[in-house]
């Protein structure tokens, strides 16, 4: 579990993270979604002990993370996939690694197989692909056999394959009871990964629910409906005062239930060839709660999802640059469903 109280972080004038608090609960993959500049990246430092609070506080596994005995082996983390020397190689990287926190050495060639790297283990790491890089880096956050995991943007740089193994992944790292907390601004990835979402804006936090509620709270539902007879479906419906529009020789009906659409095209003998609900998506609800706490924005309506308010950016002078990050620890995970994607055969270097 991650506990975080009322953390609050000033650089000079910049507030980049406002009286925070929230908790990551085992047993789920909570994402950590935001704007550009809206404190996500600090608070996973923060949490990770990488620099410190003005005010308010952090634990995992209620303990904060300066006071964990071999914290690799208690929480791993993928926050910079650069974060590794251009001239070591993989394999040495993680035994780099394993040896800070007295890890068997057999764990660092389970992981490189878990990640499909063993085929490039003996490769400078520096000369890896982004995506590379990135499992480089998982397997890095798994080295310890950690309880808790945070990632940050884990699936940059992936193809579609890297991307559904990830996916896949880090829900069995959930089912397992392990707590995954994990930011990405692929929206429509989240949507397919996270069961609970931690949404913040300028530091303060915007909603704390699971996906679903977060999605059916902030976007309007509606009903898709098709029929050969859409002139008379138009008038019945018209007449029960509910609204729609036509989209692609259809009807879209907000305000009414997919039940009441559908009795009252019955109770007029119309036949229907089509009679779906239709909810909103990741990505509209999540403009429309933190479209007054984007860092660069337009003061005009975006895909109907209403305007973004014009606000100064973010400054970002004074934040410190990402510095090594402490990654995980030891144990034996099973792999995910489905074999990992393995890169491309490349020739050993030294």
């Amino acid at each position: 579990m991650i506990e975080v109280i009322g953390l609050t972080k000033h650089y000079g004038k910049t507030i980049a993270v406002d009286d925070l608090s929230f908790t990551v609960r085992p047993g789920a993959v909570t994402g950590f979604l935001g704007p550009n500049g809206s404190g996500k990246s600090t608070t996973m430092r923060l949490i990770l002990g990488l620099d410190n609070p003005t005010r308010g506080s952090t634990t995992v596994a209620g303990h904060k993370y300066a006071h964990l005995t071999k914290p690799l082996t208690q929480v791993g983390a993928l926050l910079d996939a650069n974060w590794i020397h251009p001239n070591r190689s993989a394999r040495s990287h993680l035994r780099f690694m394993a040896a800070s926190n007295k890890i068997p050495v057999s764990r660092v060639d389970e992981v490189l197989e878990i990640v499909g790297l063993s085929s490039v283990a003996k490769r400078a790491a520096g000369k890896f692909s982004l995506g590379m890089k990135q499992r480089l880096g998982l397997a890095g956050a798994l080295l310890g056999d950690p309880q808790v995991l945070l990632f940050d943007e884990p699936v940059n740089g992936l193809d579609p394959e890297g991307i559904f193994w990830v996916r896949t992944f880090m829900k069995n790292l959930a089912t397992q009871g392990r707590t995954v907390f994990v930011s990405s601004h692929l929206l429509s990835e989240m949507a397919l990964t996270a069961d609970h979402l931690i949404v913040i804006g300028r530091g303060r936090l915007i909603a704390d629910s699971s996906t679903e509620e977060f999605i059916a709270r902030s976007t309007q539902t509606s009903v898709r409906v098709r029929s050969p007879r859409l002139a008379e479906l138009r008038s019945v419906l018209g007449q029960a005062g509910l609204a729609f529009t036509d989209v692609d020789n259809a009807l879209i009906v907000t305000g009414a239930p997919t039940e009441q659409v559908g009795d009252l095209a019955g109770g007029a003998g119309i036949t229907l060839h089509e009679l779906s609900p239709q909810s909103g998506s990741l990505e509209e609800a999540f403009i429309q709660l933190t479209g007054d706490s984007v860092e660069y924005g337009t003061s005009r309506a975006v895909s109907g999802q209403g305007g973004f308010a014009v606000q100064p950016p973010v400054q970002s002078a004074g934040l410190p640059p990402p510095g090594a990050i402490p990654q995980p620890a030891l144990g034996t995970l099973p792999p995910p469903p489905g074999p990992p994607a393995t890169p491309p055969t490349a020739p050993e270097g030294r």
